[in-house]
């Protein structure tokens, strides 16, 4: 095993080791999904941005670079947007409202704060999360798959199962609380790819004759251009589908638990200062790191080889061994973040929200933890099925961490802004908005005439915006308001 290969082994054994150790500590529900709601600003920021990005930052987004171009840069601009605008609109304001109504789960949250008797809101905001969370979770399978054969050489099935087999593991034992503190250093690690990588290649890249525009036009003839070639509505078409992917910020469950979590609601502006000091240069870094690939092994050498490799290969071949190793660790840390997160909140969704709230099954905090548990590895080999599903067919990373960013953003997104900025909002609102992101989602990815005109990320996210305040509009009145 070379050196690389060694600091990766270290790295998930270490892993692994923190979940052990938070497996001690976690004596309640609310320590194993929420860490007993003591997290500081630091340990939230990174634990925020760490699980926010995934293997969609490290491979999908420098590949997009590499396929799209310059096109791909207004997914850069929608994702800082999106996470500044998550920070301002809804991290403290949530903090607050969850901590009032003594809720450990958005889906609890929104059905306390509606006093929905009819547990509509409760029962399908547990469908939503546990849907789109496998499916996202599939994709950091998916992705350990890529990373593993790119940095062994062995088959990305073999892969996918390793990732998988580490990942629920960990998730398994050690909760939130292992998950928040090992999101410190993989938000660290994961900075450090981001910002490093693409200088050195820009260094390495002055040795060249050739330029990044010439490897641009090479690479397409719409690569050059921030429109993809396009103009007038299709142009807007390609700005919006760009700027979109920030609409999902404000409703991941997976990231907003984050906010729950913080110590205190004073704590949330430090918090946010780190985030956004790390999302601007972190994001930009991703999609240069697509363009320093792109330039230094050509246009030609990806058209045989996967553009959502770029990272890796780029990283074992301009990088020492070492800092390599660490750097692709970051990678693997990515995929890890954001699937034990997503693992932990579907977990919540299905036992405290499904099986203890709405079936009214009083279980004590050992049989809760112990629930927990079997549903992680339930969801996990669901996941692991969807993630060799992916792979046999030939999906990318993108198009599927795209459609589950789209379904839960939308799902919830509209619905937490307006619960907490409009009081207006009603219970029947905040269910047509649910079940509208969730349609309009599914429908838009199966229908590519749709597809065609605007993405769903943007579309699904306007109509559930949409529903929420028609429908709270008519029944404000209705119920007398």
């Amino acid at each position: 095993m070379n050196s690389i290969g060694i600091i990766f082994v270290i790295y998930i054994f270490f892993l692994l080791g923190v979940g052990v150790w938070a497996f001690r500590l976690n004596k309640t529900q609310e320590d194993y999904l929420l860490a007993g709601r003591r997290l500081g600003p630091w340990i939230t920021a990174f634990s925020e941005r760490a699980s926010g990005e995934s293997a969609w930052l490290l491979l999908a987004l420098p590949g997009a670079a590499i396929s799209v171009g310059l096109g791909a840069s207004w997914a850069v601009l929608g994702i800082i947007l999106g996470i500044i605008f998550s920070w301002f609109l809804i991290a403290e304001r949530l903090r607050i409202e969850t901590k009032k109504y003594n809720t450990l789960t958005i889906p609890e949250y929104l059905h306390r704060r509606f006093q929905d008797h009819s547990n509509i809101i409760r029962l399908f905001s547990t469908l939503i999360i546990a849907f789109f969370s496998t499916f996202y979770v599939s994709a950091q399978f998916h992705a350990s798959g890529k990373v593993l054969h790119t940095l062994f050489n062995i088959p990305h099935l073999y892969g996918i199962t390793l990732g998988a087999a580490v990942i629920v593991i960990y998730t398994l034992m050690g909760g939130f609380l292992a998950v928040a503190w090992t999101d410190l250093l993989q938000g660290v690690l994961m900075f450090g790819t981001l910002i490093i990588l693409p200088v050195v290649g820009f260094i390495e890249l002055q040795t060249t004759q050739q330029s990044l525009w010439e490897n641009l036009l090479q690479a397409g003839p719409t690569n050059a251009s921030f429109t993809m070639g396009r103009e007038g509505i299709a142009a807007l078409t390609v700005v919006l589908s760009g700027l979109s992917w920030g609409f999902g910020y404000l409703g991941q469950p997976h990231l907003v638990i984050r906010y729950m979590a913080i110590r205190d609601p004073n704590d949330v502006k430090r918090a946010r200062t780190i985030a956004i000091l790390w999302a601007i240069p972190g994001i930009t870094g991703a999609f240069l790191i697509g363009l320093v690939a792109l330039n230094y092994f050509g246009s030609d050498y990806f058209k045989t080889v996967d553009v959502e490799q770029a990272m890796p290969l780029l990283a074992t071949t301009l990088l020492h061994p070492f800092l390599a190793g660490l750097f692709i660790s970051g990678a693997v840390a990515a995929m890890m973040s954001t699937a034990d997160s997503q693992l932990l909140v579907s977990t919540s969704a299905i036992t405290e929200d499904f099986i203890h709230q709405f079936l009214g099954k009083e279980l004590s905090n050992e049989s809760l933890l112990r629930l927990s548990r079997i549903t992680i590895i339930i969801l996990g080999l669901f996941a692991f099925g969807i993630a060799i599903m992916s792979q046999v067919q030939g999906k990318n990373i993108f198009g599927v961490v795209s459609y589950a960013w789209s379904g839960l953003g939308s799902a919830f997104g509209p619905v937490l802004v307006l619960t907490l900025w409009w009081e207006k909002t009603t219970r029947q609102g905040v269910i047509a908005g649910l079940l509208s992101g969730f349609f309009s989602t599914v429908i838009w990815v199966n229908v590519s005439s749709l597809q065609n005109i605007v993405t769903e990320r943007l579309a699904s996210f306007v109509i559930a915006f949409a529903a929420v305040m028609i429908v709270s509009m008519f029944t404000f009145q209705k119920n007398g308001n």
